[in-house]
């Protein structure tokens, strides 16, 4: 869960309530570590579809050769190792939220085939001929400056439009100063308990000098 109650995190909490009730695709940009992945979930718990499926992906570590297979889905035979049928991300997701972590990893070819699934809100697995219709709340991620990709040529215009209707930028640890004894506090007390050491605490300098270090980015 989300910890914290600094200024910056608490505007980034307002705006993750205010668009979780609609439908629209958000895009949560912020440096690794900000924990996109946090708030991809509280935008699904806080939405229509909480009771339905939330399907996360991480795009940096799809192969280019099983793309289509790992978000359309596969029919037997329609590759070497395609043993069984396989139902793919999208289909999964129906009906809930699609998470698609490190969206700016994509390559210009596959961006190309996203795009294609998110305006027809259809997909057709690999080796099918028969379009498969989707119902998804679509959440992507990423800590590449997307505006900057798509100026070097790198991603398509088009689709960021398509799935940056709202963008969530997540504020670094170092701009949440107010939140690290919070933090520090909560992993204090987990790992306390985990290990039996009760009664263990922080000293105020001990706060401050992490503070200090956050601050100076060490």
């Amino acid at each position: 869960y989300i910890i914290g109650n600094s200024t910056a995190l608490t505007k980034v909490l307002n705006l993750t309530r205010k668009v979780a009730k609609t439908d629209i695709n958000v895009l949560i940009t912020g440096e690794n570590g900000t924990g996109k992945e946090l708030i991809a979930r509280e935008v699904h718990s806080l939405s229509n579809r909480k009771d339905e499926v939330f399907i996360s992906v991480d795009m940096g570590s799809i192969s280019e050769n099983l793309f289509e297979s790992e978000l359309f889905g596969h029919k037997k035979g329609a590759f070497t190792d395609a043993k069984a049928d396989r139902i793919g991300k999208f289909e999964l997701a129906h009906g809930g939220s699609l998470f698609l972590d490190e969206l700016g990893n994509l390559p210009l070819e596959h961006q190309a085939k996203l795009l294609a699934a998110l305006q027809n809100r259809q997909i057709t697995p690999v080796g099918s001929s028969k379009a498969v219709d989707i119902d998804i709340r679509l959440i992507c991620a990423t800590n590449d400056n997307l505006d900057q990709a798509v100026a070097e040529g790198r991603f398509r215009q088009d689709l960021l439009y398509r799935i940056n209707t709202v963008e969530i930028q997540l504020p670094p640890l170092r701009e949440r100063l107010d939140d690290i004894p919070l933090l520090a506090r909560h992993f204090l007390k987990l790992y306390s308990q985990k290990y039996q050491k009760e009664g263990m605490s922080f000293a105020a300098e001990t706060l401050q000098k992490l503070q200090k270090k956050t601050r100076q980015g060490k």
